[in-house]
């Protein structure tokens, strides 16, 4: 039910509705691309890559200190609680974004980004502590599958309400997005109440903890990556984690606005794109599920990740196409049914393949804090790297750089895999 509360921020409005809204508006009230924010002038896809970057990076600076604490103390719920107000609450307040306070859509973007991320570490922590190893795989699947569900239902009545509005005379432009933001506020909030009523505290860590408040979580940190070092197949796998989560992150953060920027559709197309996105990803969350089940969860991520490079390559052909002079639409249809189907299930699988690699410990929270500051680095990487390219060289270059990623990612699968091998034999 977490998933089903919080997915709506992420694939709502991260996805669909505020890049889309955040361009036209910032156009509309600049009369370019271009926008002033902090005393310069920033291409307004950058800043948006560049405002999700910032708010990585704060949230990956803070899990440490906030998971270390919920350890020593077992009150993870509570981090879960403040982080879910908090989005929550950000997303009630881009109701009042209209373009020209830049500063208003961008706090409360940066402030949105943090919550759900923040949240996800505690949330995520508690999957040890509630499922057997044998049915992680299964309950990580049924969690996305639920987040998915949730967020289909919310782009729905969001796209009903964008084309109410929009249809009335003159057209409104404005109110169907900030509604549908009020409405995500509001179901996050709301739906997050359930888990939080039916959640069981966890335990607090039987080590005591005799090091400052501002250091502790950096020293548990340490102390998780002195044990990762010695654990070679969860090392590799985390270096395999690091590198294609870089490129399987940015792409699902910057899909709308490369369909709107580079390929030029229409906001009522690709908010149906991102809702048959979603609808497919429920269908590869349970299909992943069920090879990993069959084929082992190394070998259906390796086989994931040669498909996320296929796709970017078919990406970037389309983006020549278009600037050809092509009709890309149904090429368009055609990658997303494509992304789809693997976005959820590399998510869930890399979830669960890490819990089932992790050593047996108490401490979950700092373990999965380290998770969640490995993704959350590899997002700031790779989202600043998408912007910095689309200022310098264009999108389609942007999206081309992302394969280094993913072929980094896929060379530390494969040694993942041979050290598993080797430690079975052994």
């Amino acid at each position: 039910m977490y998933d089903w509360a919080n997915s709506v921020y992420n694939l709502v409005i991260t996805t669909t509705f505020f890049p889309i809204y955040f361009l036209g508006v910032t156009k509309s009230a600049y009369g370019e691309d271009s926008v002033p924010f902090l005393g310069r002038v920033f291409k307004n896809s950058a800043l948006y890559d560049y405002a999700l970057a910032f708010a990585y990076l704060s949230i990956a600076l803070l899990l440490p200190i906030l998971s270390s604490i919920a350890d020593s103390q077992g009150n993870k719920k509570r981090f879960m609680q403040f982080f879910t107000y908090v989005g929550g609450l950000a997303c009630i307040g881009m109701f009042w974004f209209r373009g020209e306070n830049v500063g208003v859509g961008i706090t409360c973007f940066i402030f949105a980004v943090i919550g759900y991320a923040g949240g996800l570490v505690f949330y995520n922590s508690y999957l040890p502590e509630i499922a057997a190893p044998e049915d992680r795989d299964k309950i990580s699947a049924r969690g996305y599958a639920m987040g998915y569900t949730g967020s289909v239902i919310l782009q729905m009545v969001g796209f009903g309400l964008v084309m109410y509005f929009s249809g009335k005379n003159p057209p409104d432009y404005v109110s169907g997005p900030i509604y549908t933001f009020l409405l995500v506020g509001l179901w996050w909030i709301g739906f997050a109440q359930i888990t939080f009523r039916k959640l069981p505290p966890n335990k607090p860590s039987a080590e005591k903890f005799n090091y400052g408040f501002l250091t502790a979580g950096f020293i548990e940190l340490g102390k998780v990556w002195r044990q990762v070092r010695k654990l070679s197949v969860l090392k590799w796998y985390l270096v395999s984690f690091f590198f294609y989560n870089m490129g399987v992150q940015t792409v699902m953060l910057a899909a709308t606005i490369f369909g709107s920027k580079m390929l030029g559709l229409p906001s009522d197309k690709l908010i149906i794109t991102v809702v048959l996105i979603q609808v497919v990803a429920i269908a590869g969350a349970f299909l992943m599920s069920k090879l990993s089940g069959r084929f082992g969860n190394l070998h259906v991520l390796m086989a994931v990740v040669v498909l996320w490079i296929f796709l970017c390559i078919a990406a970037y052909g389309m983006a020549s196409l278009k600037e050809s002079g092509h009709n890309v639409e149904f090429y368009f249809y055609g990658l997303a049914v494509g992304v789809g189907l693997v976005m959820g299930g590399i998510q869930s699988l890399s979830r669960s393949t890490y819990s089932k690699l992790m050593p047996v410990t108490n401490d979950t929270a700092s373990f999965f804090s380290f998770y969640d500051v490995t993704e959350k680095i590899a997002i700031v990487i790779g989202i600043f790297t998408f912007g910095y390219i689309d200022e310098l060289l264009g999108m389609k270059n942007s999206v081309l750089s992302l394969i280094v990623f993913f072929v980094l990612g896929l060379g530390a699968l494969v040694v993942t895999y041979r050290k598993q091998t080797q430690a079975k034999l052994s």
